[in-house]
């Protein structure tokens, strides 16, 4: 072959990439390493591998050269395909690290038993979809309040109130009781970290009894039927205890959840006393509870009652922290909290009849609304703090 003349074709061999000074490698490789000058290229000295490869065998078409038959050179540049194999992307992760990562995903979720919750957990949800639970006459579920209600409440209580529980043995094994409570807060989260102490303590579900507005709230009231609460009238109260539950009531009702930081731990009126009155038709104990702590989780500071009755609620808060903060603002502070629960009120002396005598029953609420003041003070000397 003699001297060609090499045009740049691009690099490549896409035509408009060159610059147009000097051809591309591929170029060079098409004209056999020759230049465009009239000067003899100095041979290039071959350069030994540092490891020898093994040849690569190629097959062709062409039919094998007869004896004494010289077999040309092949082409410079002609490259044998290459051809890759395809894979799925997960083709090279064994079977086992698949299932390693699920048991360390299983044991992170569930425990070190995660075996056993998943067996659990997968026959819970093979119950709801079948419809094989039960609820009872005011639509209390028991299987979703232990396994979802009071896990996502005893977080808030063990780690943001640290709740210290004290009295709890007072809190009878069995049978119908009357738990009776203090109210504070702005938001009524005390009668819900008394529901999740009482279960994680003693082992037995609080049955609340709450205001009209509770129930008037569409999915407030699914929640709260679900969770074991039912309206606070003296007749479903007194089917309650004589069923033998625990019953819980705040007979301070709004009036103690929305009044003033500077009235802490003030207690209002007591009502009427029909708990007290429910307590004696039935016979049980009454269980007197002091709360500390609750107080400080929303100081109210202010109300906007023109607001409140437009919207139809008992009063519209307003803290140091909210509504000037926004949505930052609901989250409560993170006081210390102190549960005790005295020493029950006997009602089982009494004779027949004794709920209709408005003395006795003025006399027995009166009992218990000083005691839990008394311990409301004496709980407050003994805090440190109100954080700690």
């Amino acid at each position: 072959m003699g001297d060609a003349e090499i045009i740049p074709i691009g690099t490549r061999g896409r035509p408009g990439r060159g610059t147009g000074k000097q051809p591309s490698a591929a170029a060079r490789d098409l004209a056999g390493n020759r230049r465009r000058s009239e000067e003899p290229v100095e041979p290039v000295e071959p350069v030994e591998p540092d490891e020898p490869r093994a040849p690569v065998q190629e097959t062709s078409t062409d039919p094998a050269p007869a004896a004494g038959e010289t077999v040309p050179p092949p082409d410079v540049g002609v490259r044998a395909p290459v051809t890759t194999e395809e894979r799925h992307p997960s083709a090279g992760i064994p079977v086992g690290d698949w299932l390693a990562a699920f048991q360390h995903a299983a044991r992170e979720l569930f425990g070190e038993e995660w075996e056993v919750q998943l067996a659990r957990f997968l026959a819970f949800l093979r119950r709801r979809v079948t419809g094989d639970y039960a609820i009872d006459e005011y639509g209390f579920d028991a299987e979703v309040t232990q396994r979802f209600f009071m896990a996502a409440l005893r977080p808030l209580a063990e780690k943001w109130f640290r709740i210290e529980v004290r009295g709890i043995e007072n809190i009878p094994a069995e049978g119908g009781a009357l738990v009776v409570s203090n109210h504070s807060g702005t938001i009524p989260l005390d009668g819900l970290m008394t529901m999740v102490s009482i279960h994680d303590h003693a082992g037995r579900f609080l049955r609340p009894l709450g205001a009209d507005l509770v129930f008037r709230v569409p999915l407030l009231n699914a929640l709260a039927r679900k969770g074991g609460a039912t309206l606070a009238c003296q007749e479903d109260a007194e089917r309650m205890l004589r069923g033998g539950e625990l019953v819980g009531v705040w007979p301070e009702g709004f009036k103690g959840i929305g009044k003033p930081y500077s009235e802490r731990y003030k207690l209002q009126r007591f009502g009427r006393g029909g708990f007290v009155a429910a307590a004696l038709r039935t016979g049980v104990p009454i269980v007197p509870l002091s709360v500390v702590g609750a107080e400080e989780i929303y100081p109210l500071v202010g109300n906007v009652p023109s607001l409140a009755r437009l919207l139809g609620v008992p009063y519209i808060p307003i803290t140091p922290l909210f509504p000037l903060l926004g949505p930052l603002g609901l989250v409560p502070l993170p006081s210390k909290w102190l549960l005790e629960f005295g020493e029950p009120v006997r009602t089982d002396e009494y004779e027949d009849g004794a709920a209709d005598d408005p003395m006795l029953v003025f006399n027995v609420t009166d009992q218990v609304r000083e005691t839990i003041q008394q311990t409301l003070y004496t709980l407050l000397m003994e805090r440190e703090s109100v954080f700690r």
